[in-house]
C-alpha cells in the first residue's frame, strides 16, 4: 500500500531538524524557485532536491503515487501550454528559431527552451513539498505553524488533516481487502472499468465512516473547550537549534542567488539566444 502524504519516522539529519526550520526553509525554496526562471540554478535546485531525499532517507518509491499523479499533470499541463501559446517561447527571449515545421504550430527552440525551463522548475519544487510532509511529524508541524504566528486552532486543523489522510488511505485498503473476500474483483487483474466500478462502491461506506470519525473528534475537542482560550503550549514544540538556523540561512542564500541572477539576466529568463 503506498503511502500518501504520510509521515514517514526515519532518523536522519533532516528529521532531526524543527518543524519551524522546515516550514521556513520550505517557503524560502519555493520562493527562489518560483522568482525565476534562469536554467542553471533551476537546475542546481533539481540536483540538491535528490540529494536532500537521500539525506532525508526517503525513497522515490515511498512517495512515487503521488509523485506519479503530479507527474501526469505535469506532462497534461506542458502539451496544454504548447497548444495554446506555441510561441510564447519567442515573445519572452525575442527571437523566433524553428526547429520543426513553421506557421503557429511548428516548434521553436525558443519554446522548446521555455518548456525545459518549465519542467525543471516543477522538479525543483514538488519533491522538496514531499520531502517536508514525508520528515514533518503533523503535530510539530502545527506547533511550528503557530510558532511563527499562524492561529493554533488553524494549526491544529492543518495537522489533524495531515492524519487524517494516511487513515482514509488504511480504511480505503480495509474495505477494499473485505470486498475482494467476498468475491469482487478490484486486482489488476480485472478491467479496468470494473475495478473503477469497484472502487467507487467503497466510496460510501468510506464517506459514513469518516464523517462519524469526524463526529467523534469535534465533539471531543468540544468537550475539553478546544479554542477557548487565546494560546495553547504544544507537546512537539522544540527551540531552534544551530542545524535549523544554518539550514535557514542556507535557504535564505537562495534567495539572495535568485535577485543576483535576476540582475545578471536583466529579468527573470536566462536568455541563451542573444
Amino acid at each position: 500500500m503506498n503511502n500518501i502524504f504520510n509521515y514517514i519516522d526515519r532518523p536522519s539529519p533532516i528529521h532531526s531538524l524543527t518543524g519551524a526550520a522546515k516550514f521556513v526553509c520550505l517557503m524560502l525554496w519555493s520562493f527562489a524557485a518560483m522568482t525565476t526562471y534562469d536554467t542553471r540554478m533551476l537546475a542546481g535546485l533539481v540536483i540538491l532536491g535528490l540529494i536532500l531525499f537521500r539525506v532525508g532517507r526517503i525513497r522515490i518509491k515511498d512517495v512515487s503515487f503521488v509523485f506519479s499523479f503530479m507527474a501526469f499533470f505535469l506532462v497534461v499541463n506542458t502539451i496544454m501550454l504548447y497548444v495554446f501559446a506555441p510561441h510564447h517561447g519567442s515573445e519572452i527571449y525575442g527571437t523566433c528559431t524553428y526547429l520543426l515545421g513553421s506557421g503557429r504550430m511548428g516548434l521553436t527552440a525558443e519554446q522548446l527552451f521555455y518548456q525545459f525551463n518549465y519542467i525543471l522548475k516543477f522538479f525543483a519544487t514538488i519533491p522538496v513539498v514531499l520531502l517536508f510532509v514525508s520528515t514533518t511529524n503533523p503535530s510539530e508541524f502545527a506547533a511550528s505553524l503557530n510558532k511563527i504566528g499562524v492561529k493554533y486552532s488553524i494549526a491544529y486543523a492543518v495537522a489533524l488533516a495531515l492524519r487524517y489522510i494516511p487513515d482514509i488511505q488504511k480504511q480505503y485498503h480495509e474495505i477494499s481487502q473485505a470486498s475482494q473476500a467476498r468475491g469482487i474483483e478490484m486486482s489488476r487483474k480485472a478491467p479496468l472499468t470494473e475495478r473503477l466500478k469497484a472502487a467507487s462502491g467503497i466510496l460510501i461506506p468510506l464517506i459514513l465512516t469518516s464523517m462519524s470519525r469526524i463526529d467523534t473528534i469535534s465533539n471531543a475537542m468540544e468537550l475539553r473547550s478546544f479554542g477557548k482560550k487565546r494560546r495553547r503550549t504544544w507537546y512537539m514544540e522544540r527551540p531552534f537549534a544551530p542545524a535549523d538556523l544554518v539550514a535557514m540561512l542556507l535557504c535564505a542564500l537562495l534567495i539572495l542567488i535568485s535577485v543576483w541572477l535576476t540582475y545578471v539576466n536583466q529579468g527573470r529568463y536566462y536568455n541563451p539566444f542573444k
